[in-house]
């Protein structure tokens, strides 16, 4: 029998879960113990990583998404642990976290679960650490504010027990979900997860009903543990406000009295329309507020523009017709923010050069449209002075944008100065790669995590020292190299460093990506260090989609006569119309199999049609995809169309 079994359900969280392992493994020194992987049926090769990088790990993985409770059951059948620990894939603990809790548990046998001290992603308490019963009251004060506005009452902050001091130990109602530290004989004697739940609300159903087997919950702050709120799920989101409430309602229906559950359900579904309304508003106005002022800016600057042509040019008000303003001027606009949305000038971090190429994209569309359309043809030197002031409109706002968030002009950069913590030798290598594949990030330095003197220009000093480095330095973020620094060390330095809009990234040891996560309401980020193909941006893909629909315009208008040079003249035809519907491109990698390229849509053509039979082997095909992938640019397409042209029909 093992002292401890861990239990991860995982589902697509692969780096995530290979950073919790690693923590894991590390905290289990001199433990017996078991971890078992659930994995429910990911896609991103969170599996292949388990075999490869943790043999050690019991691993079961499922053929479908059976869900949070049904995943962990199947583990805990298996467990042979005296405690079970359910642990999420998108945590940190610390070194000493397991020993902690099993002394604590050892010394209090009338205790069933146990709940620890958790962080976010930037050092910063997690109030649903610990948490009371959710009765219909308690929820009807989180529900409408009650509890954010007084979270230290007795009476208004019940749900995440506000009042109780976070720094010590105390029994409570609730568990989270994230870190359940439970005695093996108390699930033998309450039963395990329902699993009626698929996820959400198995947490507190299992903690009720741990105190109704007669034992207790603690919560315990003698060791602390980093949680990424939402990664699994994403927790902004109107699916995630449907699932998390309809969770509450179960749970009401099977605990509360009739009365009690039907009040629960009324409050539960206002929630539901509530927070979905809210969340549906909030989405709309990120995703529109920067292409509603692009569009009221530049057309109010087209007013002007045009007003200031007639009075000094014109020499005449009203020269122009009613026309210009009411469908020409709102038509150019579209068209300017159209183009610039293809060029990527909307991307996040995009620089002005995409909006430069977007506008003159437009300008060119605009001025072809009016040749066409006499009726619309006002004045070519007012789309000229339009596509100047569109620019400069665009250029301003998001130039605005980004001062207010990094307090300085450079877009296009992260606007942030950036610290690594670590050791020469990972440090540097860490910095070479950011140098590589992410140049407009500004490492500002490094720092060693011991006292040593290091004799290079990029150290900055020791660890000791950082509070001065930051401030000298105007640090914004830091990253921790997890190789050279053991996570309770990064715990510390989270939670001790007190500097407003300060943030933290993790890089797990001999990694080639960076962890963290900004806020407590929102999921963690994930950034690559390795070099990414060109065919992965989201910016050539949203060209290749454009460029796929511009050529199947061209063909298609000119189908009735080129049709009848294909061996194939319906399949031609069809081709055209799979590639509008977005179920083909024109062009895609050859049927390889290669899992290790980005996927797109399956080609009519590949890269490799155009060598020759002899040459047509699987690995320079392999290559030739690889290279397209790599180097991509819509020209390429444009020319393997044309070198291929009568292949569109096959």
């Amino acid at each position: 029998m093992k002292k401890l079994s861990i239990v991860i359900v995982n589902y697509n969280v692969r780096h995530f879960l290979e950073q919790t392992l690693h923590s894991v493994f590390n905290a289990l020194h001199n433990i017996d113990a078991e971890v078992f992987v659930v994995d429910n049926n990911s896609v991103d090769g969170s599996v292949d990583m388990v075999r490869k990088l943790f043999p050690q790990v019991k691993l079961i993985a499922n053929k479908h998404n059976s869900g949070f409770s049904k995943a962990n059951n199947q583990a805990i059948r298996q467990a042979t642990g005296e405690y079970i620990l359910l642990l999420n894939p998108d945590t940190i603990v610390q070194e000493d976290t397991f020993r902690k809790c099993i002394d604590f548990m050892d010394a209090h046998p009338e205790g069933g679960g146990l709940g620890v001290k958790m962080l976010d992603g930037q050092g910063r308490f997690l109030p649903e650490s610990k948490r009371g019963l959710p009765s219909p009251e308690v929820a009807f004060y989180k529900i409408f504010g009650l509890a954010a506005l007084f979270p230290k009452s007795k009476r208004f902050g019940k749900y995440h027990l506000g009042y109780l001091d976070e720094n010590q130990t105390h029994e409570v109602d609730i568990l989270s979900g994230a870190y359940m530290f439970l005695r093996k004989e108390t699930l033998d004697k309450i039963g395990l997860l329902e699993e009626e739940y698929f996820m959400y609300g198995e947490d507190i159903d299992l903690s009720w009903r741990i105190i109704l087997g007669g034992y207790k919950n603690y919560y315990f702050p003698e060791t602390r543990i980093i949680h990424y709120k939402g990664e699994s799920t994403k927790k902004t989101s109107i699916n995630y406000v449907f699932i998390f409430y309809k969770a509450m309602i179960i749970f009401a229906s099977k605990y509360f009295s009739s009365r009690n559950a039907k009040l629960f359900s009324f409050l539960i579904h206002s929630a539901i329309y509530f927070r979905a309304s809210l969340s549906i508003i909030k989405r709309f106005i990120d995703k529109t507020i920067i292409p509603i002022a692009d569009f009221t800016v530049t057309l109010g600057g087209f007013y002007l523009l045009k007003n200031f042509w007639e009075i000094n040019y014109k020499q005449q008000p009203n020269y122009f017709p009613e026309e210009l303003m009411l469908y020409a001027a709102p038509l150019y606009c579209l068209i300017w923010q159209g183009s610039t949305y293809f060029t990527g000038g909307y991307k996040r971090g995009s620089s002005l050069f995409k909006i430069f190429q977007g506008v003159i994209i437009g300008t060119i569309i605009i001025s072809a449209f009016s040749n066409f359309f006499d009726s619309y043809r006002f004045s070519r030197a007012l789309i000229l002075l339009g596509s100047v002031w569109g620019f400069a409109a665009m250029a301003g706002i998001r130039m605005l944008a980004h001062y207010k968030t990094y307090r300085n002009f450079r877009i296009g950069e992260t606007g942030k100065n950036i610290l690594l913590i670590g050791s020469e030798t990972e440090s540097i290598r860490i910095i070479e790669r950011i140098k590589e594949t992410r140049p407009a990030w500004n490492i500002t330095g490094f720092i060693s995590p011991g006292p040593e003197d290091v004799k290079n220009d990029l150290c900055l000093g020791t660890v000791q020292q950082i509070e001065e480095i930051i401030d000298i330095h105007k640090i914004n973020e830091i990253l921790f190299c997890s190789k050279d620094l053991p996570a309770h060390q990064i715990i510390e330095l989270m939670s001790g460093i007190d500097v407003r809009n300060l943030q933290f990234k993790i890089i797990p040891g001999e990694s080639n990506y960076i962890i963290g996560s900004s806020s407590r309401d929102t999921q963690g980020d994930f950034f690559t260090l390795n070099l990414e193909l060109n065919i992965s941006s989201k910016v050539n893909l949203r060209k290749k989609r454009f460029l796929d629909l511009g050529i199947s315009c061209v063909l298609l208008v000119f189908s009735p006569i080129i049709m009848w040079f294909f061996n194939k003249p319906l399949k031609f035809i069809g081709n055209i119309f799979s590639v509008f519907s977005g179920k083909y491109s024109w062009v895609g990698y050859e049927g390889t199999g290669d899992r290790t390229l980005p996927t797109i849509k399956k080609g009519i053509i590949s890269p490799a049609s155009v060598l020759p039979p002899h040459k047509r082997d699987l690995n320079t095909i392999g290559n030739v995809n690889f290279d397209y992938a790599r180097n991509y640019n819509p020209l390429t397409d444009l020319l393997l169309i044309i070198k291929s042209f009568w292949k569109l029909g096959v």
